[in-house]
């Protein structure tokens, strides 16, 4: 009896999805089947080139989508502050600073953001008007 014996056996989930995939006949009419491969494909890492496929897909990770939503939150609040419109500003503020945990959370550690103020909200409001 050897050693591996004991084992459960291994389990390739991917690979068990792709085999049933091939079967039904998903691999038959891909785009670039019989074409050589790009020199590009075979540059950087694995990461890199997934990011870049990803990238190329539209594919944006959370926290990306994070970034633009908390963005857009500090743009229409200055819009408000602007119009005098201050109902609900701290209400709004911690909604936007939930994000931004949320977001720190997510990120890369050097990207990692403050919390939003009203002095934040301030300064985009004049950076608007300057444009």
């Amino acid at each position: 009896m050897s050693k591996h014996e004991d084992r459960e056996p291994y389990n390739d989930l991917m690979g068990d999805i792709l085999k049933k995939h091939r079967e039904e006949g998903g691999m038959d009419d891909l785009k670039g089947k019989g074409k050589p491969l790009s020199r590009e494909y075979f540059s950087g890492d694995t990461l890199q080139h997934f990011q870049r496929i990803a990238k190329d897909a539209g594919y944006k990770p959370n926290w990306i989508v994070l970034q633009d939503e908390i963005r857009d939150d500090v743009h229409t609040l200055a819009d408000y502050w602007e119009a005098g419109i201050t109902v609900d500003m701290d209400a709004r503020l911690e909604a936007i600073n939930a994000k931004v945990v949320k977001y720190n959370r997510a990120c890369p550690r050097p990207m990692q953001k403050g919390p939003v103020s009203m002095e934040t909200v301030k300064r985009a409001a004049e950076r608007k008007s300057v444009e």
